[in-house]
């Protein structure tokens, strides 16, 4: 009885230290992002109509955009080929493809900017069509692209990988074509783990800010997507500027929810409360 007794108020003890950790990490995330909310003044709320805030924002959308649909063009089939086929070299592969991810902002935008400026790696070969991408609006695409695409890729891949192989095994066989299969059995079959891919590269892309700024720089209009916005008008010195730059900040935080949600709902079966 004893042995009962110290047991369960070993175990309350251990609840309540739990609890603590929960509170505290709950605090450390949220704290912050309410502390940017309560700076705000709803009777401000015109200021959404700021050309300061206009520009960004559409560039943003522009940009994330196509950044996201090159992405899911080249990674997609990327995916489906590392997913189904097993060849010498594939884990170097794999992890070069992963580098993106963990490579720090400045790194890649360093790295982007040695391959396609006019005396990069393909320099020559841009300048001889007149090409110059950095300090221009593509160079941000690319940027975002460069970052966001891998995790699209690690999604579809597991999408593809999750697939039952016996139905691939007989949509082989009834169909031949592995273009038939891929666009009626395997695309579909993927495509929740895809499109929480693709939701997830495109928020990837809205919140990049380190290689956009040492690739594409901080052009208003040109380059300064959201995050570089944010930057300009805070270290501005004018407080009408820095106010401008927290409803961008809240912005970016609102799809950032909005996105988490979005994927949490994909990747249930249904749409509600799994069973």
């Amino acid at each position: 009885m004893k042995r009962y007794r110290a047991t369960s108020i070993s175990n309350k003890i251990v609840l309540a230290i739990l609890a603590l950790i929960v509170v505290t990490y709950c605090l450390f995330i949220t704290l912050p992002l309410i502390g940017i909310f309560l700076q705000i003044d709803p009777s401000k709320m015109n200021q959404l109509q700021n050309g300061l805030i206009i520009v960004p924002i559409t560039l943003s959308l522009y940009t994330s955009a196509a950044a996201t649909m090159i992405a899911f063009v080249l990674t997609v089939p990327t995916a489906y080929f590392l997913a189904t086929r097993n060849f010498r070299g594939k884990a170097v592969l794999d992890t070069i493809i992963d580098l993106p991810i963990v490579l720090p902002p400045a790194v890649a935008g360093l790295a982007l900017l040695y391959a396609f400026a006019p005396k990069g790696l393909l320099g020559p070969v841009l300048n001889l069509f007149g090409i110059t991408i950095p300090g221009f609006t593509i160079a941000v695409v690319i940027a975002e692209a460069f970052v966001a695409s891998p995790f699209l890729l690690r999604s579809a891949k597991t999408g593809f990988e999750s697939m039952d192989k016996d139905i691939l095994n007989s949509a082989r066989i009834l169909n031949g074509s592995r273009l038939k299969v891929f666009l009626t059995v395997s695309f579909p079959l993927a495509i929740r783990a895809i499109t929480s891919g693709t939701v997830m590269s495109w928020a990837r892309a809205m919140g990049e800010f380190g290689a956009t700024l040492m690739f594409a720089g901080n052009l208003p209009g040109i380059t300064a997507t959201m995050p570089l916005a944010i930057y300009s008008l805070f270290y501005s010195g004018n407080p009408a500027n820095t106010y401008l730059s927290l409803m961008l900040a809240i912005i970016l935080i609102v799809i950032s929810f909005s996105v988490i949600i979005v994927i949490k709902l994909l990747e249930k079966k249904s749409f509600g409360d799994k069973k």
